[in-house]
């Protein structure tokens, strides 16, 4: 198997030498760059406030029981709409659908543990350290180890210097769906470039899907099949898995792993806000101060693949 942080540098290189990739390295190239850029955005805005729409559903199906509902229905959703492909792809191929399919499934299990159980942006501020380390690593930099620096001192005051502020458990759930949210970063690009369109994503999800069913049975049971809570799931995996996971696969086909890792450093700040907004959890200075630093990471560390010099100028 590939390592990953070759297969994050090699996510650099578009996936071809004309189309839209390529504008990149025209004149224009800086504002072409920003269009994947607004497709994270706007990914990230839509999992966000659909990750606070599944906390609303928690009561009646449980954390795992949101996971399932969650994965299934948006599985179903991009096998309906994709119809991919199962034939002539390689072992190689079907190890990155497990592989990917894997962390989606453990990334959302582990997440919805800790949204249980903590503040929603602070939940996505311990998450975002996964992204952040693999940008450190991969884009192997010594300016980034400053910005890695500024939103861990975001994250320790986030902490109140120990996660005794926080429930421990919560944030353990929390840091852990960082590293399996570093882990789909890998394997997203890499589902990219071996599958085409989303058909690589679907492939995945379904095997998320199956994954997470037990978990969901076994909390929820009689519960899923409730006709409104079905809804409510569908509304968020729309929202949560197949509109952000599509935008994502998208971006990451025209945009540096390393730069795409760091701009989920803004997202604290997007499920504070739905946090705020939706579930009425309210912040303090420290907090605000805490998913600030992050989020001056995040620019910082942006700015710095931006004015990265091309290959051979």
């Amino acid at each position: 198997m590939d390592s990953p942080v070759k297969d994050i540098a090699a996510v650099s290189v578009p996936e071809a030498a004309a189309g839209p990739a390529a504008a990149a390295d025209a004149p224009g190239g800086r504002a072409t760059r920003l269009g994947p850029v607004a497709l994270v955005v706007a990914g990230g805005l839509s999992v966000q406030f659909g990750s606070a729409l599944a906390v609303l559903l928690m009561p009646r199906a449980g954390a795992l029981g949101v996971v399932t509902l969650r994965l299934v229905l948006a599985a179903a959703v991009l096998l309906i709409v994709c119809r991919p492909k199962v034939r002539g792809y390689g072992r190689a191929d079907w190890g990155t659908i497990v592989a990917f399919g894997a962390a989606m499934a453990g990334m959302n299990i582990l997440f919805y543990q800790a949204a249980d159980r903590i503040p929603l942006g602070a939940a996505v501020t311990l998450e975002v350290l996964g992204p952040l380390i693999l940008s450190v690593i991969a884009s192997r930099r010594l300016v980034n180890l400053l910005w890695a620096g500024l939103a861990l001192g975001g994250v320790v005051l986030l902490s109140g210097g120990g996660f005794d502020r926080l429930d421990p458990v919560g944030a353990a759930f929390a840091l852990a769906a960082g590293a399996m949210w570093a882990t789909y970063i890998v394997f997203s690009a890499r589902t990219g470039r071996r599958f085409p369109q989303a058909d690589g994503l679907a492939l995945a999800m379904a095997f998320g899907a199956v994954l997470s069913l037990p978990f969901g049975i076994v909390e929820a049971g009689e519960k899923l099949l409730v006709p409104s809570t079905i809804g409510l799931g569908l509304a968020v995996a729309l929202m949560s898995s197949v509109l952000p996971y599509t935008l994502e696969l998208l971006a990451l086909r025209r945009l540096p792993a390393p730069t795409f890792a760091i701009l989920m450093s803004l997202e604290p700040a997007i499920a504070a806000t739905a946090g705020f907004l939706v579930l009425h959890q309210a912040m303090s200075v420290t907090d605000a101060l805490a998913i600030s630093l992050v989020i001056a990471a995040s620019m910082g560390a942006v700015r710095t693949q931006m004015r990265r010099p091309r290959a051979g100028t």
